[in-house]
């Protein structure tokens, strides 16, 4: 039982070594971020030869995209732009198209067109391709080779999101641990600073996000990190308020921290103890939803079908997962610090995972038929098949955790047979017969020779113990030499009494496989999120193929103009709205701002309230969301019935100047 350590400590090596060799794999071979939003087609077409000029490129998108001016540039074969930089936007219904006038009088040749944006789920996306005026000709231009969200600036990113995941996971998995398992692990030093790391983690990889967001989405550079006006654009998109609301979320949680290691772990009262426990995870539950709810805004719950399902389904997701591997983590610490845990801390967390699985079992299928949509989907699409990497994945986690959970049967119901406690009966006997003969030998010794020992013991031990507190003071270096042996004979007493249960040693080795395994399905699940959907890549895929016909026809969508006027400066323009399907049920509400000329306009706040005056209905208030200037989306808007709908749209364009529009419009 001696060499188990060593056993143990190569074996953790060999398990962090192959995952990181995984994890590394998996994020080398990740897409770039171009989750949900993809291109389904473009006129003209990509390697199109046209006879004529034509007064504008346009591109044609799955679902709604942020455009900004630089989203699409045209080049002529020199290299200079041949476009006017002044972004069309061509929507109508549920069609996504937008387009750049071309300047006049251009000349035969072959021209690229470079388009990048961002995805309704925060992802961005970009591309390039090429058509020709005349006849095909050289060109020096050469087509982008680093995508949106790719290169340093990229990996960097996705790195900062795996540790947020991560950090996500210790922090709420291990204060749940804690609270529900393990309430003596409160005073626990290791335990304490594993959470504490967790949300250090989770902080500092929020930060790098947050300052990472405008280059990552943008111009790729890194140095543009620090942009104060770039960081000013991103706190004002969905993704940014969802990166500020965690951190804000992080200050509630350090107090929960605070509380859970300082006055929970000094609590001696069973009832106060019990009273702070109630309280501590009624709120650390409503923290951790809240930082879980942070991922579900801005990431892919948010987009595509019943987004108002989706999201809280993703939320109970990112908990399980927590309380999970967050959990298997501190218990993992646990193990192999002293003291240990205890049994019946094991008992309960092995209940908290089989429940922690029922859950992810549930939410992951329905995720998956959102996601992937059909069976050639789950096999000819890169998500589809990451997602079946994760699925092995967990199948062999479940497998590890029930070997754990035997393992936990064992130590927490130790049954000693009849012969085994015979012997250890006949062994304890043996040993107080043994005891009382020595002691009373050991009596007479000391009656014989007490006279002679009496005048010379005591001056004997003062002497010697004088002289080795002499020697140790004369010779630091022996001293400190001699200190280091007693901790490191210490050490390896602890390590064999912590070796000596064959059940706990049988309990670290499953549960450190299990930890290894769980680093590389974070790795698959943050690259899942990062991923085209399936469902979304084939009907891109269909989208494309259509684009050669017939325009599809929309499923009556609403789409509407509204000119307003606040009477402030910047106070004239058009909003126009655009709700899809346009029937009861769920609709996404896209708001676009436009001055009298065309172009965005800015506006500190825009409110829509639908009203149903015939079942006297509403208002309904509905607050969208600013994606980028100009534009404002709202999805999962629910219309109850259907009928002659008032929608009212407020515009506000100063501190003062605001002004109500509205219109009829029939829905369903």
């Amino acid at each position: 039982m001696t060499t188990t350590a060593p056993r143990l400590g190569t074996a953790l090596a060999r398990l962090l070594i192959l995952a990181a060799a995984l994890l590394g794999t998996l994020l080398a071979g990740a897409a770039p971020a171009s989750a949900h939003a993809a291109l389904t087609g473009s006129d003209p077409k990509d390697g199109a030869v046209v006879a004529t000029a034509p007064k504008e490129v346009n591109l044609t998108f799955s679902e709604q995209v942020a455009m900004s001016a630089d989203s699409i540039r045209v080049l002529d074969p020199a290299g200079r732009r041949a476009d006017t930089g002044e972004i069309l936007d061509l929507c109508s219904g549920s069609i996504v198209r937008y387009g750049v006038a071309l300047r006049a009088g251009l000349p035969d040749g072959t021209y690229t067109v470079a388009w990048q944006t961002v995805s309704a789920d925060s992802h961005p996306i970009s591309g390039a391709f090429t058509f020709s005026i005349g006849a095909p000709s050289t060109t020096s231009v050469a087509l982008p080779d680093r995508t949106a969200g790719g290169g340093l600036v990229g990996t960097l990113y996705g790195i900062a999101r795996y540790v947020s995941y991560a950090g996500f996971a210790v922090l709420v998995g291990g204060g749940a641990f804690v609270l529900a398992c393990w309430p003596r692990g409160a005073s626990v030093r290791p335990v304490q600073q594993t959470v504490v790391r967790g949300w250090l983690t989770l902080t500092g990889a929020t930060l790098v996000m947050l300052l990472l967001r405008s280059p990552y989405t943008g111009s790729g550079e890194l140095s543009d990190a620090f942009d104060l006006a770039g960081l000013k654009a991103v706190l004002e998109t969905k993704t940014g308020a969802a990166l500020t609301s965690r951190l804000l979320l992080l200050g509630a949680a350090a107090l929960f921290v605070a509380v859970l290691f300082g006055a929970y772990a000094r609590r001696t009262d069973p009832k106060e103890k019990k009273d702070l426990a109630f309280g501590l995870g009624v709120g650390g539950t409503v923290v951790a939803a809240g930082i879980a709810g942070t991922w579900a805004l801005a990431e892919h719950a948010s987009t595509g079908i019943q987004p108002g399902i989706a999201m809280p389904v993703d939320i109970l997701h990112l908990l399980a997962v927590a309380a999970w591997l967050g959990g298997l983590t501190v218990l993992l610490v646990s193990l192999y610090k002293a003291p240990s845990v205890d049994r019946s801390a094991i008992e309960r967390f092995s209940k908290v995972a089989f429940g922690s699985v029922a859950v992810l079992a549930a939410t992951g299928l329905y995720q998956s038929w959102r996601q992937v949509g059909s069976w050639s989907a789950l096999t000819g699409t890169r998500y589809g098949q990451l997602l079946l990497v994760k699925i092995g994945l967990m199948c062999v986690l479940i497998g590890i955790a029930w070997i754990s959970r035997r393992w936990t049967q064992r130590l927490a119901d130790p049954k000693p047979s009849a012969e085994e406690a015979e012997q250890a009966e006949a062994k304890a006997e043996a040993g107080a017969e043994a005891g009382a003969k020595a002691e009373a030998e050991a009596e007479a010794d000391e009656s014989e020779e007490a006279d002679e020992a009496e005048g010379g013991e005591s001056a004997d031990a003062t002497h010697v113990t004088g002289t080795a507190e002499a020697a140790e003071a004369a010779d630091p270096e022996r001293a400190a030499q001699l200190a280091r042996q007693r901790a490191a004979v210490a050490t390896a007493r602890r390590k064999r009494e912590r070796d000596a249960d064959p059940e706990r040693a049988g309990l670290r080795r499953s549960v450190l496989t299990e930890a290894a395994v769980a680093v590389v399905l974070l790795a698959v699940t943050t690259v899942l999120t990062s991923t085209e959907p399936g469902r979304t890549e084939e009907e891109a895929a269909r989208g494309g193929t259509a684009a050669s016909g017939p325009a599809a026809v929309p499923d009556r969508p609403v789409d509407i103009r509204l000119p307003f006027d606040t009477g402030g400066t910047e106070g004239k323009g058009v909003v126009r709205l655009s709700l899809d399907p346009g029937r009861t049920g769920a609709n996404a509400l896209h708001l676009f701002v436009e001055r009298p000329n065309g172009k965005p306009l800015d506006v500190p706040e825009i409110k829509v309230a639908l009203t149903l005056e015939a079942k006297d209905v509403g208002p309904l208030p509905v607050a969208p969301d600013r994606i980028q200037t100009g534009h404002w989306s709202a999805s999962g808007v629910q219309i109850p019935m259907p009928g002659e709908w008032r929608i009212q749209v407020t515009v506000r364009t100063s501190e003062i100047d605001q002004t109500t529009i509205e219109k009829n419009v029939k829905i369903g």
